[in-house]
């Protein structure tokens, strides 16, 4: 990052995304402070940080506004990351999928905006819905579903969190910057809420078969936590990022039935390959996009590069880390 010493709120820092950013912007040489409520996120991914005396851990909610009002202003620059995860979760329960996101933002940017804080809020790929008009450029039309479909809640959720960010900017230039994160992965992912690389991986390793809801031609761009994090370092740096919403991701296409088949390969398991309905996963009337693939000519633009660790890399260490794990416990 450029410049002195910062110092960095983290919501949602003892996640996946969150506890590699907080190695990061250490390294860097910026203080850190992690807000969680650990209800996703896990104390192991930050363990090995907590005796740096630059990190400050607090164990709270992002909806507890006097606990992330005097957060805010100890802080120059706010990565907000807190938020509900995965499919399983938003289908399994809709009402703390959408609280937690929209009122957690909407605290966030209230308090960003009183003390006139930097904030990087991190979005989805979800807010693009069924649109088909692949690459998805950041700017382009969305297509979501029908309300009826709990799938759609967290898309709806997100989008909202974005049309309140940059509504900030508009009405007051609060420096906000909207990056929508395309499918992320890594070491210290876990497939309990539904995520396909970590749950491949740790089904590959044990020699169980690897589930594929659908016929498994839907097709996604798996990008390394370690590029993702980079990128968000940069763009929160970027002053001609303020006000805007860029993807950040791989546009490396790979089908989930490749996926499973690269996640053989690498792993050398003998697993066998299953193939289960959508509805028999998620329940009756389950909608799924059948391609996600973003456009990173904004992200190129403003950062320079774009994330290009491959997959192969991908899977190698969500199995080394996963291994590791196995070895602690």
């Amino acid at each position: 990052m450029k410049g002195g010493p910062l110092r960095c709120l983290i919501t949602g820092g003892c996640g996946f995304i969150g506890s590699h950013l907080a190695d990061r912007l250490l390294a860097d040489g910026h203080s850190v402070i992690i807000l969680d409520d650990l209800s996703t996120g896990s104390y192991r991914n930050i363990a090995h940080l907590e005796p740096n005396p630059a990190l400050r851990l607090i164990i709270g909610s992002v909806l507890d506004e006097d606990l992330v009002c005097e957060t805010m202003h100890e802080c120059d620059l706010v990565f907000h990351l807190a938020s509900a995860v995965g499919v399983k979760l938003i289908m399994e329960q809709p009402v703390h999928t959408i609280t937690t996101i929209v009122r957690g933002t909407d605290v966030v940017l209230h308090f960003a905006a009183r003390y006139r804080k930097r904030v990087l809020l991190a979005s989805t790929s979800e807010v693009y819905g069924k649109s088909e008009n692949v690459p998805f450029d950041e700017d382009g039309d969305r297509l979501e579903g029908p309300t009826s479909k709990h799938r759609w809640a967290y898309a709806c959720a997100k989008a909202l969190d974005e049309f309140l960010a940059l509504a900030h900017w508009k009405e007051s230039r609060l420096p906000v910057i909207v990056a929508r994160l395309f499918n992320t992965v890594g070491p210290r992912q876990t497939g309990q809420y539904g995520m396909v690389v970590p749950t491949f991986v740790s089904r590959a390793l044990a020699d169980e078969p690897l589930v594929i809801h659908g016929d498994g031609t839907q097709s996604r761009c798996f990008a390394h936590v370690l590029d993702v994090v980079e990128a968000l370092a940069a763009l929160s740096q970027t002053r001609e990022a303020f006000g805007q919403v860029i993807n950040v991701g791989t546009d490396r296409e790979v089908t989930i039935r490749e996926l499973a088949e690269r996640v053989l390969h690498v792993t050398g398991s003998r697993s066998e390959i299953r193939y289960v309905p959508y509805a028999a996963a998620y329940g009756e009337g389950f909608e799924d996009m059948r391609r996600r693939v973003p456009s990173l000519v904004k992200l190129r633009r403003l950062v320079g590069k774009v994330p290009e660790r491959s997959l192969d890399e991908i899977i190698r260490d969500v199995a080394d880390d996963l291994r590791r794990a196995k070895l602690a416990d």
